[in-house]
C-alpha cells in the first residue's frame, strides 16, 4: 500500500509543479516560446524569478527590446544582482547590433555600462568578465572599447581561468595580426583544458580562418573524441564548411543532425542553425 502511494505521488509531481518551475524546465529545453506563453498568462509571471526567465527567453528568440524590459523589471527588485546587470548588457548590446545607426551608439553605451557594473559587483563572475572583454575587443574607441582595455581585463581572467586567459590573449593577438602568437595561445588553452570542447573548437575555427583546413579537421576530430555527445561540434564544423565555401552537402548533413537532437540554452539556437541550413540549401 505504501509503495502504491509512493508511485501515485511520483506521477502527480509534474501536475503539482508551479508555473515558475515548469517555465524554467521549458527554458532549459530551449522551448522559449512555450515558456513565454506560460508565464505571460500566469499569476506568478510578475515575480523577479519569472521576469528573469522571460528576459532570457525573449533574448533567445531575438526580441531584445522585450528582453531589456523584463530584465529592467528584475533590476528594480534586485539592484545589486551582477547576473542581471550582465544580461542587460547583453540585451542592450544586441539591440545596438540590430538597430539603426542613429540609435546604435546610445544602446552600445548602455551595454558597456551594464557590463562594467556587473564586473564591479562580482569580479569573479567569469561570464561577466568575458562579456566585458568582448565588448572592449569589438567596440571602437569612441564607444569605450579598445585593445589596451581588453588586454588589461585579460589579466583579471588569468586568476580565475588560465585556459580562458590564453584564449583572450589569442583574440588580442589575432586583432593585432600576430597570427603565429594567436595560434600558440589557442594551443596553450587546449593544453590547459584538453577536455573542454569549446577550447578545441576555438582552435579549429581559427585554423579555418587562416586557411589551414586540414589542421582544422584534425581539431574537429579531437573535439569529437574529447566529448562524442557534444552537439556544438556539429554546428561549428558545419559553420566552418559554409564559411570556407566547401562541402555544402556535409554541412547540410551536420546541421540536420544538430537540429534533430536535444539542445540547451548554451548551444547555438535552432533559429541560428535553421538560418545556416537555409543559406547552404540556397
Amino acid at each position: 500500500m505504501v509503495k502504491s502511494l509512493f508511485y501515485i505521488g511520483v506521477l502527480w509531481l509534474p501536475l503539482l509543479a508551479s508555473d515558475l518551475e515548469r517555465a524554467r524546465d521549458l527554458y532549459n529545453r530551449t522551448e522559449y516560446q512555450a515558456a513565454i506563453a506560460l508565464l505571460r498568462n500566469s499569476p506568478e509571471g510578475r515575480s523577479a524569478e519569472a521576469q528573469e526567465i522571460l528576459g532570457k527567453s525573449w533574448y533567445q528568440t531575438g526580441d531584445f527590446k522585450k528582453a531589456v524590459e523584463a530584465f529592467e523589471s528584475v533590476e528594480r527588485l534586485r539592484p545589486a544582482d551582477a547576473r542581471i546587470k550582465n544580461w542587460l548588457g547583453r540585451s542592450w548590446g544586441r539591440r545596438a547590433e540590430t538597430s539603426n545607426p542613429l540609435m546604435a551608439p546610445g544602446y552600445a553605451a548602455k551595454a558597456r555600462r551594464y557590463f562594467e557594473e556587473a564586473v564591479r559587483l562580482n569580479p569573479r563572475d567569469l561570464e561577466a568578465v568575458d562579456d566585458l572583454f568582448s565588448y572592449y575587443l569589438e567596440a571602437p574607441g569612441f564607444l569605450g572599447g579598445g585593445l589596451d582595455k581588453a588586454a588589461a581585463l585579460a589579466e583579471q581572467i588569468k586568476t580565475n581561468d588560465p585556459a580562458e586567459y590564453h584564449f583572450a590573449l589569442a583574440q588580442i593577438a589575432e586583432r593585432r595580426k600576430q597570427y603565429d602568437l594567436a595560434e600558440g595561445q589557442l594551443r596553450k588553452a587546449v593544453e590547459l583544458a584538453p577536455k573542454q570542447v569549446g577550447r578545441i573548437l576555438d582552435l579549429a575555427r581559427f585554423l579555418a580562418r587562416r586557411g589551414k583546413l586540414s589542421d582544422a579537421e584534425q581539431a574537429f576530430q579531437q573535439a569529437r573524441a574529447a566529448d562524442p555527445k557534444n552537439r556544438q561540434v556539429l554546428y561549428a564544423q558545419a559553420e566552418v564548411y559554409i564559411q570556407s565555401g566547401r562541402d555544402f552537402a556535409r554541412a547540410r548533413q551536420l546541421l540536420k543532425e544538430y537540429l534533430d537532437g536535444p539542445l540547451t540554452p548554451e548551444d547555438p539556437s535552432r533559429e541560428e542553425a535553421r538560418r545556416l541550413l537555409q543559406r547552404v540549401s540556397n
